[in-house]
């Protein structure tokens, strides 16, 4: 007679070592993760700037992206914050779908390093197995990290202690798992779980939940280790995980305001589920070509006969690169089937909206720091567009573009408020390395004086509506020196933009002159301002905002310096 799902519970929670090896189990998955986590923060901080040049250098070598992407995941030790890195830059229009897609492959073949470290880990016997020779990494990164005041080595500390609490999370779980597999009833009972279908639901539910891939396969490797599960099993829950693992990549891309960001997202789903499905059918067509003798899991098993903790490891291993190589070929075709399900969205005219940031990137700093820097970037260039739709105002008295300019106004306000509120959340995250913070320090300036950019254009249209009203208007000779003052702010302003995307936040020779220049030019007009006023060039009202134009216009100058100017923006 069979006991029923709910018999068995009772049963279990009678006996007191099972509920025990149960917190067992907890305490082992929340250690494996906290680990997973402090890794993987410091390993991302301490090589972001280096992880933004590689993933930024994609080329169209379907191989080269890929293993670019295998070799991000492996730094990081996270296929999910290279998926979301990847989505980040293809928002950012860095990297196109094609080269994010050789990337998601590759991080789907990194991402197996973690289960091969767990495998590692459970070689020797239970006193001296590598698990627990790795732990005491934990307490050596803590004492690095106290007693030095480097952020580089403290990182180094940082990395040392998650590598070891990953391991000592595996120790704890193995623990765990040995102690469930000494009861028959608990055995008998998940050996009735043989429903592989069942199997990948359960493993991508799990996943999904504890939004760790890595962890799920490690719980797997360790369950099979221990005799807890077969073989065939561990392979269902471990496909499983790779179908939950899809779940940050889709959150990413569903809060993303970029078409191509939510179809990445949507190929990394494709991808998984594809790869899954074709083990799953093609599993079941084994077996029954060949009566249930051969399947994927005896295959495995016959590989490596003794040594079940490698089984699953290399399982996961051999299926994501079979995935990738059969994949890849296929590349373009998945990205034009993902381009058909997900159509180009309207242009969008609206006003107050970020262009580059998505808010969900604030978990993955070293994306969301760029991200910022293209707002910034953008920012700059609707203050520049606002300038030279006031200049040509109160050049022509022509008000048809006031309604543009309104509109940037707007923007520009948006951005001012709303900018300065995700530099400090991305700040508060913790995860930022020294070189991002520093710059991030000096973001708040920035963005106040692209601001400030905007108000002394709004001043410019002002002193163009002054001018109409009163029936005035400059000569010639007043809008060519107008002319020549837009001339050098636009110069300067291609100027700072080079210097300020390129990272460079010294004045250069050239910056400086051209400041010199806009000085000397605005100093002139003063200097003159009575002058003509004598000989009737300017009237009282016309003079008035001819000279408040050139003050204005110096004042711009001075705010787009200030953009590249490091020692100024750090002193305030």
């Amino acid at each position: 007679m069979q006991i029923s799902l709910c018999c068995y519970i009772v049963i279990l929670m009678e006996n007191n070592s099972i509920f025990i090896g149960l917190l067992q189990l907890l305490a082992g998955i929340g250690i494996f993760l906290t680990g997973c986590d402090i890794m993987s923060s410091n390993l991302e901080a301490a090589s972001s700037d280096r992880m933004k040049q590689l993933l930024a250098k994609v080329s169209n070598n379907k191989i080269v992206g890929v293993l670019i992407g295998a070799a991000a995941t492996v730094v990081i030790q996270s296929s999910s914050a290279t998926t979301v890195m990847a989505i980040g830059f293809v928002n950012a229009k860095i990297i196109s779908l094609l080269q994010a897609a050789t990337i998601i492959f590759g991080a789907e073949i990194g991402t197996t390093l973690t289960g091969q470290l767990v495998a590692l880990g459970m070689f020797g016997d239970s006193e001296i197995s590598l698990s627990v020779l790795f732990s005491a990494l934990a307490g050596l990164g803590v004492f690095v990290t106290m007693f030095s005041r480097k952020e580089k080595v403290r990182i180094i500390g940082n990395v040392l202690t998650g590598l070891g609490l990953l391991f000592a999370g595996l120790s704890t779980m193995s623990g765990a798992m040995s102690g469930f597999a000494q009861y028959p009833q608990l055995k008998d009972f998940i050996a009735t779980l043989q429903s592989s279908f069942l199997l990948i639901l359960i493993g991508a539910f799990l996943t999904a939940l504890i939004q760790s891939s890595s962890a799920l396969t490690s719980i797997a490797i360790t369950m099979v280790a221990a005799g807890l599960i077969s073989i065939s099993q561990g392979i269902y829950l471990t496909l499983g995980a790779n179908v939950g693992t899809c779940v940050t990549g889709m959150l990413a891309g569903a809060k993303s305001d970029s078409v191509n960001a939510k179809r990445t997202s949507l190929l990394q789903l494709i991808f998984n589920v594809g790869g899954v499905a074709l083990v799953y059918l093609s599993d079941i067509l084994l077996s029954l070509l060949t009566s249930g003798k051969t399947t994927y899991g005896t295959m495995i098993s016959s590989m490596f006969p003794d040594a079940p903790h490698t089984q699953l490891a290399m399982f996961h291993t051999i299926f994501n690169i079979a995935s990738v190589v059969i994949a890849l070929p296929f590349t373009e075709k998945l990205v034009a089937f993902t381009e058909r399900l997900i159509k180009d969205e309207p242009v969008q005219n609206d006003i107050e909206h970020f262009y580059y940031v998505n808010e969900n990137m604030i978990s993955t700093p070293t994306v969301a720091v760029d991200q910022i820097k293209q707002e910034i970037e953008n920012m700059s260039n609707i203050a520049i567009q606002n300038f030279n739709i006031a200049v040509d105002m109160i050049k022509t008295l022509n008000f048809e573009t006031e309604e543009d300019f309104v509109k940037n106004e707007k923007e520009l306000n948006f951005l001012n408020e709303n900018l300065v509120d995700l530099v400090l959340k991305i700040v508060q995250s913790g995860k930022v390395s020294g070189k991002d913070l520093k710059y991030l320090s000096t973001t708040y300036k920035a963005i106040s004086d692209l601001e400030r950019i905007g108000d002394y254009a709004e001043n410019i249209v002002e002193y163009a509506h002054n001018l109409s009203s009163s029936n005035s208007a400059f000569s010639k000779t007043l809008l060519a020196e107008i002319e020549a003052m837009r001339r050098l702010i636009n110069n300067l302003y291609l100027l700072v933009l080079i210097s300020y995307k390129s990272g460079k936040r010294k004045l250069s020779k050239e910056i400086k002159e051209m400041e010199a220049n806009i000085d000397s030019l605005s100093q002139h007009m003063t200097n003159i301002y009575i002058t003509r006023l004598n000989n009737n060039e300017l009237s009282g009202t016309s003079g008035t905002d001819y000279l408040k134009f050139y003050n204005d216009t110096e004042r711009i100058g001075d705010h787009l310096i200030n953009l590249i100017d490091q020692d100024y923006i750090l002193s305030h």
